[in-house]
């Protein structure tokens, strides 16, 4: 009788050793993903970073296997990052995200000295400055933004559009969150504002919605610099890239996406006699979904 094996390991072994319900995940999957996504995007275009989207998935195994494989962390709770820094992951590697920080996990956040706060609303600006100023630092902080993109993908899972509950609309005229959240952070002694993040939405199989996202994100880095003399020095995308459900699907490539986006930012800051900024992308569901497997018993 044929046995079903997950990573050629016998998964009815798995069961009997470990009991279920059981999660299991084949390690050469994830990490020939991570592989890819060196290859095809870090190695291929300079000033480029990868962070792992961890609430797709994070033990501290998973933690560790990220840092080994060269890759940042992007978290969204207090309970992921301190899984993080219990795996000894390097703290100016991890950003902190989320559209609802409590004073709790920002003040955790900026004491454990992580690289990057994701800027959510304006509300968040004065309490990571005053974390910092207790702490005597500069936090070096994204502010996110809603492109006014309208994924194709499920209502509940699109983040791009300009009433999203994520990020701050695209407009910077007088009395407007963005242009006051701008002013605000270039001002301050306790903030360093880095640049700008956005994110379309999750399961994406066609590049275009990230391709329209940075469009439009690049528009507003041409109108800050003419506004604010301010320049974008790090623009992180965001992730999305789809997982396939169906085994006989093929699965996305990463550079299915990063190819098109790469062109376009390129093409735009030489059309818009700009710096080209780092870019970041966060990857999560597409690195580690497609590795695993629940384990149940039937009684």
């Amino acid at each position: 009788m044929k046995r079903l094996t997950w990573g050629g390991v016998d998964c009815l072994d798995l069961a009997k050793n470990f009991g279920t319900p059981l999660y299991v995940f084949d390690t050469g999957i994830i990490k020939s993903r991570c592989r890819e996504l060196r290859e095809t995007f870090m190695e291929r275009y300079e000033n480029t970073m990868v962070r792992y989207a961890s609430k797709a998935f994070l033990v501290k195994e998973m933690a560790r296997l990220i840092k080994s494989e060269g890759l940042g962390l992007d978290v969204v709770s207090i309970g992921e990052l301190y899984t993080a820094l219990k795996a000894d992951f390097p703290p100016e590697k991890i950003e902190m995200n989320g559209n609802a920080k409590s004073r709790e996990e920002i003040s955790f956040a900026i004491n454990s000295g992580v690289g990057r706060i994701i800027v959510d609303h304006p509300d968040e600006l004065k309490t990571i400055e005053k974390f910092a100023k207790e702490k005597g630092i500069k936090q070096k902080i994204l502010i996110r933004v809603a492109p006014g993109v309208d994924a194709h993908t499920h209502a509940y899972i699109a983040t791009g559009a300009t009433d999203s509950k994520f990020g701050l609309p695209v407009d910077i005229s007088e009395g407007s969150m963005l242009n006051y959240s701008i002013k605000y952070a270039m001002a301050s002694e306790n903030l360093d504002l880095r640049g700008l993040h956005f994110h379309v939405g999750s399961q994406l199989f066609d590049p275009d919605d990230n391709v329209k996202g940075l469009s439009k994100t690049l528009e507003l880095v041409k109108k800050l610099k003419e506004n604010f003399d301010f320049t974008t020095h790090e623009l992180n995308c965001g992730g999305g890239f789809g997982a396939v459900i169906n085994p006989s699907v093929p699965p996305v490539k990463c550079a299915d996406f990063t190819d098109p986006m790469m062109k376009l930012l390129y093409e735009d800051c030489k059309k818009y006699n700009l710096e080209v900024p780092k870019i970041i992308i966060e990857p999560g569901r597409w690195v580690i979904s497609e590795a695993g497997i629940t384990l149940y018993k039937v009684e």
